[in-house]
């Protein structure tokens, strides 16, 4: 793989002009496809399997012409202190709104607050839920403007009006400034790492080249594939990221080619051909665990999985044959100031850095370091123990907004539980006394303690399926409305057996609380896959048993101890408000999913990229002390420019208001930093001098099996030092070869 990548570095060095103008006829392609493809039509989440989403498939079978989750809207009317709402000018108000409601475009119905008697106790507050016959994505623009128009008009009577549900994140999108503000810091630390501005431009504009083909081409296939806004970001996220590491790691081995008097072409095709084939075994790190996401059975999940390889393939594409293009244009404009000057550049492996002095700081006291580490992590992972997962709604929001206002002024007059009501599908098909027997069904469900009220059934056209609410006393992330829900499937063979119907619990907490124990169930079983996974590929990389297994158990603290953080911050409170997260709740069911898939492959570039380097010193006849030492001199600084730009790009999503996103870029920014400067840059190295030789021992038998993987380009050593006669009789690697 070496040589055949090195052979591509040089070609993309030679016919530049080709590869640029491929990429550019790409990228416009895909451009031009993204904007002829009709938007996504979003069909909406699905989690197959589980009861609340049958539940949803028989509404929609049995209530034709109304989607089971169609777009709804919740509007909450409040009157002024000392007034109630049933006051004729209040009355009226409210009416008139609900009427103008009602006669929208794309609604079902539009639900009369005082017939309904959805007013609170004391009579201040009242609500109307209005169903549109479409998901939140397919409502026009003539619906969203009428909804607004009425809560204005409201408002305008004297009454406090909020609005909340699905249909008001029909026109939602991320702000957008978090790339701007990751690719600034990224810019920031490779212009501190190069110390030239071309050479820190060179993987901002490659990176966001990819970027521009990943996003364009999701948007080309979103209508095809439905895929959801979330989706892009994620791709966004990661490819960006991996985007400028994988050029850095090129651009940097060029210029350490290139100071030992290579020529540039040559250099170009020895960092596609070392750089290179690390990148390449580092971003299948990566596209592999984000493909496995499939197995945890989420279609949504699978989605944004392969999106995001797929960037990361791009990525990869790009740091293999543009970047050396790029560089045949400006040779030496990527060069340190000096070297383009004409000075002589001593070489950086010759020489002692701060990596260097880092590698003897912890070669000399292993032990306490490992431990230190080791521990750290351990107590920052003991959080994760207290996970609780569920999907955040409007009362995660900020107070700036309508959704969260409405939320509050919902759980105040009515109680935490209506904005999370149960959802029960009764199926009286082929049952005697239909009716009778969905209101012993709700009886029944109205007496479980812990269900404040009932609504009326809602049978469809041909009398054989009922719908009706069952309101809970605690608020919808509450564990206590999660045993709730738990208590009422359990008591189902018993009502099922008396009334000869069968039911189903569904709606929007339901469904979250059934996400929640599948992810649960599905995050060992596919834990287990990712670490054995990654011993599988290390070991094949690295031909040890020992420096596997060390980085898979490195990568489970890294992962458990930012697992535990989250749960710190978002779950417990601690630093929330720090980080704009004024509501504190379960942790988003998909974020250790991500984590652990997303992590996996970032550790696993830093592994690859760090020891690969001590491996060939080690293999080159140096100790086991002096092979760490050299793998930090060539490798720590880019490694940690790595982390720095991954930790910058991650944080950058913090700043957006979707609680979602904050939560994934808080999570894998946090991860990153204890994977690559707690794990890589001091839990390996004082592994590895604890064990010495032992670290590198492989059975012979286990040698003889396992393929031979060249990432740090041993062919090229061998080839280079067979085509240069004065490389004879030594053993010092790949030498200096001036053409």
């Amino acid at each position: 793989m070496a040589i055949f990548l090195h052979r591509v570095g040089r070609l993309a060095f030679r016919h530049r002009w080709y590869v640029v103008l491929v990429w550019a006829a790409v990228l416009a392609f895909a451009g031009l496809s993204a904007l002829k493809a009709p938007e996504a039509s979003d069909k909406g989440f699905s989690m197959p399997g589980i009861e609340s989403q049958k539940a949803f498939d028989l509404m929609e079978q049995r209530f034709p012409g109304t989607a089971a989750d169609g777009a709804t809207a919740r509007i909450v009317f409040v009157a002024p202190s000392g007034e109630r709402i049933t006051d004729p000018g209040n009355k009226q108000a409210v009416e008139k709104t609900v009427a103008s409601l009602a006669g929208g475009t794309q609604v079902v119905r539009a639900s009369d607050p005082f017939r309904s008697k959805t007013l609170s106790r004391d009579g201040r507050t009242a609500y109307t839920t209005v169903t549109y016959e479409v998901r939140a994505k397919e409502l026009t623009e003539v619906s969203t403007s009428g909804l607004e128009e009425a809560v204005h008009k409201a408002q305008g009577a004297g009454l406090t009006v909020e609005a909340g549900g699905s249909a008001l994140d029909a026109g939602s999108r991320p702000a957008g400034g978090a790339e701007l503000i990751g690719v600034a810091l990224a810019a920031v630390v490779l212009l501190v790492t190069f110390g030239s501005l071309a050479a820190a431009g060179l993987p901002l504009l490659t990176a966001l080249i990819g970027v521009g083909v990943s996003m364009a081409g999701i948007l080309a296939l979103a209508h095809a594939l439905d895929l959801s806004a979330t989706t892009s970001i994620l791709a966004m996220m990661l490819g960006l990221a991996v985007g400028i590491d994988y050029a850095l790691f090129v651009v940097s081995r060029y210029r350490e080619e290139h100071a030992k008097g290579r020529t540039p072409q040559e250099a170009a095709g020895l960092a596609a051909g070392t750089a290179g084939s690390a990148v390449v075994f580092a971003g299948l790190t990566v596209v592999i665990a984000l493909a496995g996401l499939s197995v945890v059975g989420i279609p949504m999940l699978t989605k944004m999985g392969l999106a995001a390889a797929g960037a990361v393939v791009v990525a990869v594409l790009i740091a293999l044959t543009l970047v050396p293009a790029l560089l045949g244009f400006w040779p030496h404009a990527v060069l340190p100031r000096r070297a383009r000057k004409g000075g002589r550049i001593e070489e950086r492996g010759a020489r002692d850095n701060w990596g260097t002095r880092w590698a003897r700081f912890v070669l000399r006291r292993p032990l306490p370091v490992l431990l230190l580490g080791v521990a750290g992590l351990g107590a920052l992972a003991l959080p994760a123990m207290d996970l609780r997962l569920g999907n955040p709604g409007d009362e995660a929001k900020p107070t700036s907004t309508t959704e969260r206002r409405a939320y509050d002024a919902l759980a105040e007059g009515f109680g935490p539980g209506f904005n999370g009501p149960l959802t029960v599908v009764v199926d009286a098909r082929g049952a005697t006394g239909a009716k009778r027997a969905v209101e012993s069904v709700a009886q029944r469900i109205g007496g479980t303690e812990g269900i404040v009220s009932v609504s009326s059934a809602r049978f469809n056209k041909a009398g054989d399926t009922a719908v009706f609410s069952a309101v809970p006393s605690t608020a919808p992330t509450d564990e206590k409305t999660k045993n709730l829900v738990t208590s009422i499937r359990n008591d189902r063979p018993a009502i099922e057996s008396r009334t000869g119907v069968t039911f189903a619990v569904t709606g929007t907490t339901a469904v979250d609380i059934d996400i929640a124990e599948k992810v649960q169930s599905a995050l060992v079983p596919y834990l287990i896959v990712v670490v054995g996974l990654a011993v599988l590929l290390l070991l094949l990389v690295f031909r040890s048993l020992i420096v596997p297994l060390k980085a898979a158990l490195g990568y489970l603290l890294s992962v458990l101890a930012s697992l535990g953080v989250v749960v710190l911050v978002f779950q417990q409170g601690h630093g929330a408000d720090l980080l704009g997260a004024e509501h504190t709740g379960p942790v988003m069911s998909l974020m250790p999913i991500f984590l652990v898939g997303i992590v996996f492959g970032l550790a696993m570039d830093y592994e690859v990229f760090l020891v690969s380097r001590m491996r060939e010193a080690y293999v080159h006849g140096e100790s086991p002390d002096e092979a760490v030492a050299s793998g930090f001199r060539h490798s720590a600084r880019v490694v940690v420019a790595a982390a720095l730009i991954m930790i910058a790009v991650f944080s950058g999503f913090i700043t957006e208001t979707d609680s979602m996103i904050k939560m994934i870029g808080f999570g894998l920014a946090t991860a990153v930093l204890f994977d690559a400067f707690v794990v890589r840059m001091a839990i390996v190295p004082a592994v590895l001098a604890l064990l010495g030789h032992k670290a590198w021992w492989l059975p012979a038998w286990l040698d003889k099996l396992l393929p031979r993987v060249d990432v740090e380009g041993e062919a090229l050593d061998q080839r280079s030092a067979a085509a240069d006669p004065r490389s004879a009789g030594t053993t010092t690697g790949r030498e200096v070869s001036r053409t």
